[in-house]
């Protein structure tokens, strides 16, 4: 048997294990596995936390429901980092991912800052399969052009503003803009609208997993997004399904800085070998 724990951040559910004392072989097919919510545990993500090559306090891993492993999330940051703080009795942790080092910071009441560091918006940085203007281009999408952002936050992000995003179609535009020619590493994609220069409301379509009630990378994109395009301030708060992420896109260095909920649920453990026999 295998331990885990499960958390999330604004509903954003994580299957996390700790590999650091002993590894941990996985591969697509278990995370799918793993991530399953009816033959599996059940998440949206699953996160092994591994010692860190470079002084950092751990390595963090991501793998999306579909078991592609991806560079960068969020809420997971906040999770885990929430984890190795209370483990080492400290108020910041350094945690290493495949895009670099991220800085989190104990903002008290299980509310966690991490640096999510500097954006990116050059069309081969993010990556984009030809060269647009990504403050405001046109998408082609179920036979009609709508006009888009992108930016990279550690991961490709097609931000749209939209009228009311309760509204929006996120379940049917969402894997089409996911799976464009134009992100050949797909994109998260979010629906965004301004209420006001301080708050935006959004709903994500997650590259491979789906609508998620939260996406923290997603908020930090949509925050750059709409202060590049001036419609908010660099301060804002981002109200998603699950609950508010405050993101501040500090203007001394830009790095963009993510506060938010980081919430334990449960532990187990749980038969890999039997979730990899699962039909």
């Amino acid at each position: 048997m295998t331990a885990f724990l499960k958390m999330h951040g604004l509903g954003n559910d994580f299957a996390i294990f700790d590999a650091r004392k002993s590894g941990l072989a996985l591969d697509a097919a278990i995370a799918r596995a793993i991530a399953d919510r009816r033959t599996g545990i059940g998440c949206d993500q699953v996160i092994v936390i591994e010692r860190a090559q470079n002084g950092a306090d751990a390595h963090m891993r991501i793998f999306n429901a579909d078991g592609g492993e991806v560079e960068h999330c969020g809420n997971a940051a906040r999770c885990v980092a929430r984890l190795l703080m209370e483990e080492g009795d400290k108020p910041d942790v350094r945690l290493e991912i495949a895009g670099g080092t991220l800085v989190c910071s104990d903002a008290g009441d299980a509310i966690v800052s991490v640096d999510m560091g500097v954006p990116k918006f050059g069309w081969r940085e993010i990556p984009l399969a030809e060269e647009v203007d990504t403050n405001s281009f046109s998408l082609k999408v179920d036979g009609a052009k709508i006009q888009a952002s992108a930016v990279s936050v550690g991961n490709p992000h097609c931000v749209l503003f939209v009228d009311d995003a309760e509204k929006a179609q996120v379940a049917a535009l969402g894997p089409e803009i996911e799976n464009s020619p134009l992100f050949p590493e797909r994109a998260n994609v979010e629906f965004v609208s301004v209420r006001d220069r301080a708050h935006l409301r959004m709903r994500v379509w997650e590259r491979g997993a789906g609508i998620t009630r939260a996406c923290g990378t997603g908020a930090c994109a949509a925050a750059v997004a709409a202060h590049r395009r001036g419609l908010a301030d660099r301060k804002v708060e981002v109200l998603l399904d699950g609950g508010t992420l405050c993101i501040d896109w500090r203007a001394g260095d830009d790095h963009i800085l993510m506060t938010g909920a980081a919430t334990f649920a449960y532990q187990g453990d749980v038969d890999l070998a039997a979730l990899e026999r699962t039909p």
